[in-house]
């Protein structure tokens, strides 16, 4: 959770909007967490990086937040965006300014679901993602699958054919900066209950 240490270790950050309280709508991020739970096979523990607070407990100051969002989202292994557009309710303005940010360090996995709210509000970020060779998904859990497969530091290691399509042409980067997804199998080290904190 926000402004908690960050462990050693893989890690993923899931960035996206926060339900405000001025208007509450449920926050996405526990069922990203119990999709997290359900597909990571790492060998060791998975740490899940959210810019919510426990019980809803704010930053004392705003400079706070910001300071630990940005040091999280540099030590992360993969980023996860889920962008489910409503300009009411979730408009997700800083995660755009986020995505902007960090689209281009291979990390950023985009979820932009064309069933929300205000799907139009996602054509620039969509558009950049593309531009990148960033992977695109639809549902938030192929954006979970494809954020703990896609890491630059291969989060997970999972063996099974990549997806076809568009899937394949995502995995080269500008540059080169990053292998492609690793489709390496491992034994079964994962305890009753999983890995993830």
């Amino acid at each position: 959770m926000v402004r908690e240490p960050m462990r050693a270790g893989p890690q993923i950050f899931l960035a996206g909007p926060t339900p405000d309280r001025s208007a509450p709508v449920p926050s996405w991020r526990p069922t990203a967490l119990g999709l997290i739970t359900a597909q990571w096979t790492g060998p060791e523990p998975l740490t899940v990086l959210s810019p919510e607070s426990r019980d809803g407990v704010r930053a004392e100051r705003y400079e706070h937040q910001v300071d630990w969002e940005i040091e999280a989202r540099a030590v992360a292994d993969a980023i996860l965006f889920w962008i489910l557009r409503d300009v009411k309710s979730l408009p997700g303005f800083t995660a755009n300014v986020e995505f902007g940010l960090d689209v281009a360090s291979g990390k950023a996995v985009l979820g932009a679901p064309a069933d929300c709210p205000n799907p139009e509000r996602n054509r620039y970020t969509v558009y950049v993602a593309d531009r990148y060779s960033g992977p695109v998904c639809q549902t938030l859990a192929d954006t979970v699958t494809e954020a703990l497969a896609s890491s630059p530091s291969g989060l997970t290691y999972r063996c099974g054919p990549v997806r076809p399509g568009r899937a394949a042409a995502r995995r080269r980067r500008p540059g080169g900066r990053w292998p492609g997804h690793h489709e390496w199998a491992w034994p079964a080290q994962r305890p009753p209950g999983g890995w993830v904190s």
